[in-house]
């Protein structure tokens, strides 16, 4: 009986834990934009046929799935 009202509120996050996450996205994301255009130099030099193994990845995951559906 006394286990009925534990919870005072049904939210997940309090409105300081929504803001902190807010502030902490958007300068996350600033500071990696920053760091990516600062060493952007090195990746063109050393990571420069990787597009090549990103579309390769896609083209093998598509065809799995290609293939779990046509022979379903």
């Amino acid at each position: 009986m006394f286990l009925l009202n534990l919870h005072k509120n049904n939210y997940m996050f309090s409105k300081g834990q929504i803001i902190f996450g807010i502030i902490f996205f958007v300068v996350f994301s600033i500071v990696i934009a920053y760091t990516y255009r600062k060493d952007l130099k090195l990746h063109k030099r050393f990571y420069a046929g990787s597009v090549w193994v990103l579309i390769a990845f896609i083209a093998f995951i598509l065809f799995i799935t290609a293939i779990k559906f046509i022979f379903k």
